[in-house]
């Protein structure tokens, strides 16, 4: 069995186009929410997201092969170059085949359905794009980020929701401790802020209508919460085996030791409000690293912002946790970001190997009127300066699919 560490982080997120800029507008507890500029929303319940501004895919694609991606592919390649970059890594020729890619995309390409679908009805079907198909499919990502890095180990998408950046860093890091791979691109990516997004999610009930205060609407843990806040992006981290990082004098930022996975077998899209599925999931990512639960310091929580999440999150952290569940200190990106569906488990995942590396946890925006269900130690005043042991990372996805990755800061 391979110990695995990280060795690089990359992001484009709404709150910056790399991981640096992201990470220090979190810690400054700025919020990266805004109006609606994708396209006209002012027929819709929502017209506010977390989009990524200013993206320019140029140093990091050609401009012929951009108008072949879809955004949430673009996102993947610029961060994986970004990636390799900070890595101070090329894939070496005969590595090829011991690197792998790994990015979890939840919805695909939609913007370019709707765009293929209107030209369908309005021209006819001869005006349809022989590229239709091969963009806006989920697993373009990890195909593109392969063509783009020479990778040629394992190249898949986990499709779970909310949870597929999560299950795509565990796959990749359950490669690599069986020796499968030696090295993993893996993580996160998700561009969905279109018509039919919005309107599904408005139809469900499930997004913020807090119009008038953009930066204000995402309050995980809030008791004024109204849902969720729509975001996009791409969070990457790279993998390596331990002894692949130390062979190449690679920095190690964290190591990853233990991931779990659960599915909760009770409804589409709610989790059982005990918690159950969540908390099985927590648990085997626990029980696989070998420490026990009070060992546990910080939780960067999946807290979406709605009620069934928040609190179903506090009870299935209690349950695994016990009375310690109330000494862990916790915070949730998604206050300050929206909620990147695909992506939002790579992002998050990238911030907490932060958390652990420079020893610092963000704050968490919003929490105004404390919900007493959920009464554990969120982070509200601002980021802290605590040298975390462990990072748990949270995500839980409709059809009841829940993942959890566990981190550790690196000491030899």
């Amino acid at each position: 069995m391979n110990r695995v560490v990280v060795t690089s982080v990359a992001a484009v997120t709404p709150l910056g186009n790399d991981a640096e800029t992201s990470w220090q507008n979190l810690l400054a507890g700025k919020s990266g929410i805004g109006r609606i500029t994708k396209f006209d929303s002012a027929d819709y319940a929502t017209t506010i997201a977390g989009e990524v501004k200013g993206f320019d895919p140029d140093p990091y694609i050609g401009k012929k092969e951009a108008k072949r991606m879809e955004l949430f592919t673009q996102y993947a390649v610029a961060a994986s170059r970004m990636l390799l970059d900070a890595a101070g890594w090329t894939i070496p020729e005969n590595e090829r085949d011991r690197v792998g890619t790994i990015i979890g995309v939840g919805l695909g390409g939609l913007e370019g359905i709707e765009e293929s679908h209107e030209k369908l009805l309005r021209r006819g079907p001869r005006k349809v794009s022989p590229f239709f198909i091969p963009t806006i499919i989920a697993n373009m990502a990890a195909g593109q980020v392969s063509i783009e890095t020479g990778a040629m180990g394992p190249n898949i998408c986990t499709t779970t929701a909310c949870a597929s950046g999560t299950h795509a860093i565990g796959t990749a890091y359950t490669d690599i401790v069986m020796g499968r791979v030696d090295a993993m691109i893996c993580g996160g990516a998700e561009s969905t802020i279109s018509h039919l997004a919005v309107a599904g999610f408005n139809a469900m009930k499930a997004l913020s209508v807090r119009n008038d205060e953009p930066e204000k609407a995402s309050r995980p843990f809030d008791k004024d919460r109204t849902g969720f806040v729509m975001g996009e992006g791409c969070g990457l981290l790279l993998l390596e085996s331990l002894e692949h990082a130390k062979a190449r004098g690679a920095e190690i930022l964290a190591e990853v030791v233990g991931y779990g996975a659960s599915g909760d077998a009770y409804h589409m899209t709610a989790p059982p409000e005990d918690g159950s599925g969540m908390a099985y999931a927590m648990a085997a990512a626990v029980r696989e690293a070998k420490v026990d639960p009070s060992e546990i310091d910080h939780i960067n929580a999946h807290g979406t912002s709605t009620y069934l999440n928040d609190l179903c999150e506090t009870r299935a952290i209690k349950k695994v946790f016990g009375d310690h569940a109330y000494d862990i200190k916790i915070c949730a990106n998604k206050s300050q970001i929206g909620h990147l569906l695909g992506a939002a488990g790579g992002v998050e995942a990238v911030f907490a190997v932060k958390t652990l590396s420079e020893g610092i946890i963000p704050g968490t925006v919003n929490r105004e009127t404390p919900d007493p269900e959920c009464d554990l130690d969120i982070c509200v005043d601002g980021p802290q300066e605590i040298q975390a042991e462990y990072a748990l990372s949270n995500s839980f996805g409709f059809g009841g699919t829940n993942g959890c990755i566990l981190f550790k800061r690196f000491d030899g």
